[in-house]
């Protein structure tokens, strides 16, 4: 009996101890989200220019989305851009596009443009975080997202060109 109630104590010893250890060892687990801020990076210039005149109408600094990924995210999660500043994805095909704002918080004109670098459509003013399709009034391979208000500022329509240069 005796060995019994000594092998019971050094259990409720040792026990305890490790439940003290263990409870010193508790992490704390923080539900905050930590938030990154993605940033314009300049990897190209960009001209429009009037159709009838061929005069320039803005020369803008491009980021050039062309793969799966970029062409994807766009735009999203960004919560500004300036005004000499746009993103011109570059497809490797010729075909009706369809854009759509989620994720998006700022507006935008989205400009598509043919195989030959002219104007075929513009949506004006998308919505932030609307998840509606916005397609092209032809087939496109680039596609040119602007702050929302500029392509009316600079009285871009239909016919007009872009010439981009890649860094």
């Amino acid at each position: 009996m005796k060995h019994f109630a000594l092998r019971f104590f050094v259990f409720l010893f040792f026990g305890s101890v490790a439940l003290q250890l263990s409870s010193c060892k508790e992490e704390r687990k923080t539900s905050e989200v930590k938030k990154v801020e993605v940033k314009f990076t300049k990897e190209g210039e960009l001209q429009l220019k009037k159709a009838t005149s061929d005069s320039l109408l803005a020369y803008i600094d491009i980021e050039i989305a062309d793969d799966e990924y970029s062409t994807q995210t766009g735009l999203m999660y960004r919560k500004s851009m300036a005004v000499n500043q746009g993103m011109l994805f570059i497809f490797p095909d010729l075909d009706y596009r369809a854009f759509y704002m989620k994720n998006t918080e700022m507006p935008l004109d989205i400009i598509f443009i043919a195989e030959y670098q002219t104007i075929v459509s513009i949506q004006k003013n998308a919505q932030p975080m609307n998840e509606t399709s916005l397609p092209s009034e032809a087939p496109a391979k680039y596609v040119l997202e602007v702050n929302a208000g500029m392509s009316d500022e600079w009285n871009l329509a239909k016919g007009d060109r872009i010439e981009f240069s890649k860094h």
